[in-house]
């Protein structure tokens, strides 16, 4: 019996649908709203190569793509295409601050993937090609055959909402000079935005990339009362008012 897989239309133009042809799947393109393949009803899978990978890490998009997976697919797999050694190859001419950013993204990645892991559950398998990430995508299909879990549609109804992280991102991005790339570390390193934005000074500049002065202008901004801008107007007309009445008495002096 050949095994069925739908692949995401943004995977056609990759090389694992000819692939996994070759291999003797049928092929079914989709429109997915989770995941890139399909290979049971219980199993979605994201797959990313090492560069989408970090991309995804810095924009937030895999964090939210991981819950999206836990909440629709009890068994949701992310399968991580390359070595992530290869993001240490550094260009040869490079500046100080860029190689900076460049030695950070290892332990980035790591601590992407341990909360994958231990936060969303999700299982991470390492393959180091594409020809690679074909077979394991037919083992998978395989053993859920064997195990009696492929019978039933393998698309489902996906109504996709605003995820609880998309509006938490959201939260700590709309701070002046914040950002959609600190706004995802911060969350990573607190867990709540309530966590984040009661941090002191030493604890967000910790943080890769934020920096003493941001995390000081955002303490100030969070710190500092309001004034209402009424009463501000107010008291800046009645001191104009007593300075010109002290001039005036002592004009007539």
């Amino acid at each position: 019996m050949p095994v069925r897989i739908v692949v995401d239309e943004r995977e056609r133009n990759s090389r694992i649908p000819d692939l996994l042809r070759q291999a003797g799947a049928i092929i079914d393109f989709a429109q997915l709203k989770v995941g890139d393949y399909i290979v049971s009803p219980e199993t979605a899978i994201e797959r990313k190569t090492i560069r989408d990978l970090i991309n995804s890490i810095y924009d937030g998009r895999l964090f939210v793509q991981c819950s999206e997976l836990a909440q629709h697919y009890s068994k949701p797999i992310v399968i991580i295409e390359g070595n992530i050694i290869d993001l240490l190859d550094f260009p040869p001419e490079i500046n100080d601050d860029q190689l900076r950013i460049l030695v950070e993204r290892v332990p980035l990645t790591y601590n992407a993937l341990v909360t994958v892991a231990l936060d969303f559950r999700i299982p991470t398998i390492h393959t180091p090609s594409a020809e690679y990430t074909s077979q394991l995508l037919v083992t998978i299909v395989n053993k859920s055959l064997q195990e009696g879990r492929s019978n039933g549609p393998l698309l489902k109804r996906i109504k996709k909402g605003n995820m609880i992280y998309t509006q938490q991102l959201s939260i700590l991005s709309s701070l002046p000079g914040i950002g959609d790339k600190l706004a995802v570390r911060m969350l990573q390193k607190f867990r709540t935005p309530q966590s984040a934005l009661n941090a002191s000074v030493a604890e967000l500049a910790r943080i890769p990339g934020f920096g003493t002065a941001r995390a000081e202008k955002m303490r100030k901004i969070l710190d500092n009362p309001h004034i209402d801008d009424i009463e501000l107007t107010q008291k800046t007309l009645l001191d104009g008012l007593d300075q010109i009445k002290s001039t005036k008495n002592n004009s007539d002096r």
